[in-house]
């Protein structure tokens, strides 16, 4: 039972979703308000300066005057503040990094990360306050959350003349979501930082173990992380004590993200190992931002379009996300406090107002792979 004074759960998530619900009834003027935030950054960059950031004042000149950009075009600046240049790109001090997996032509990348751009990646926790506020229950809160990600801290990287924290971007946003919300995560961030940033099988099992021994008595209400390593922790469960989690928890949901299709040909894998009551909430986000996640029962994210800058190129030109149609798909472009009109590579789909799904890389047979996926899953394309 909750102390006297203490505040009402339910009461807080509400006015923790309140901005992205809000920013949902009215996407054009929620995205003006983030323009302008951002612009107001952007100015205190050299790269801001650079493109007379401080003369736009609406889309139109915004457009003319950044180009939309790619990883590779950022890099060269990008390590530039790493030798020490922070504003070059950064309007405060980077508090750390946040690297990728190799997605990118099979490189790893390196994005900062300032005190303002880490508010805005709490946003990977809506999705589970979505889904108490959508149950009217609290209960998922009360046990804890099965922490399937990867570190949020590899090794030190020298920045001009200070040494900051890099680490995966699944961890960070745990870390920060596990201290912003209600979410009580185990093992804690922090445990799993200490085996190690390894990548390879006997790593993770190292991590699974102590996932394992840590939550085998706890009430495990959520499972949190990359849907690929929840499903490889069920290879290790069976490998090891020859069982499922379905046969150790009551899973009530799953937050999960950096992949497509975990809410089609995903879904029926993690269901038959977590169990049929466990909820799916996608999450998408990235090294560079958390960028949107399920809302409800529909199988689609949501954008976050109270945090981030959203554009989409394509074959029509390029546009606000908000202003695709149903069926149309195109190259996402993101801003964010240190990337302005980033093209991120990922390609997304949009379904009826306000849903998407990511279908994969910006490559040629992506939308081909998509299709072939949704024929072998016999998914047609519903929400």
């Amino acid at each position: 039972m909750a102390a006297p004074n203490s505040p009402d759960p339910m009461q807080m998530i509400a006015r923790m979703l309140q901005p992205w619900q809000a920013s949902l009834e009215n996407p054009p003027a929620a995205q003006e308000v983030v323009l302008q935030s951002l612009l107001k950054i952007y100015t205190q960059t050299e790269y801001g300066a650079k493109f007379s950031a401080s003369a736009v004042s609406n889309m139109v000149d915004y457009r003319e005057k950044f180009p939309v950009s790619t990883y590779d075009d950022y890099k060269p600046l990008i390590e530039r503040v790493m030798a020490g240049e922070n504003e070059l790109l950064l309007h405060e001090p980077a508090l750390g990094w946040a690297i990728t997996r190799g997605t990118t032509k099979g490189e790893t990348k390196f994005i900062p990360m300032t005190a303002t751009d880490i508010e805005r990646r709490v946003s990977a926790g809506r999705a589970v306050m979505m889904y108490a506020a959508q149950t009217r229950s609290a209960q998922v809160f009360a046990g804890v959350n099965l922490n399937l990600n990867f570190p949020s801290v590899v090794g030190m990287v020298k920045v001009g003349d200070r040494e900051l924290e890099y680490g995966y971007s699944s961890g960070i946003y745990t870390k920060f979501v596990s201290h912003k919300t209600p979410v009580r995560s185990m093992p804690a961030q922090e445990d799993i930082d200490a085996l190690g940033g390894g990548t390879t099988w006997s790593a993770w099992e190292k991590r699974f173990n102590l996932a394992y021994e840590q939550c085998l008595h706890e009430n495990v209400t959520l499972v949190g992380g990359v849907a690929p390593t929840a499903i490889e922790f069920c290879r290790y469960l069976y490998k090891k004590h020859r069982c499922y989690p379905k046969n150790r928890w009551q899973v009530q949901v799953m937050t999960l993200g950096s992949t497509p299709g975990i809410n089609t040909y995903r879904a029926g894998t993690l269901t038959a190992l977590y169990g049929e009551q466990a909820a799916i909430r996608e999450i998408y986000g990235t090294t560079e931002g958390m960028f949107g996640q399920q809302m409800d029962a529909k199988r689609a994210w949501v954008p976050n379009y109270d945090l981030f800058y959203f554009e989409v190129e394509t074959r029509h030109g390029v546009k606000m996300l908000y202003e695709m149609e149903p069926g149309e798909t195109g190259s996402l472009i993101v801003s964010t406090p240190i990337l302005a009109r980033y093209k991120i590579g990922d390609l997304v789909r949009a379904y009826q107002p306000p849903y998407f799904r990511c279908i994969g890389r910006e490559r040629w047979y992506t939308p081909l792979l998509h299709t072939w996926r949704m024929l072998k899953n016999l998914d047609p394309g519903l929400l």
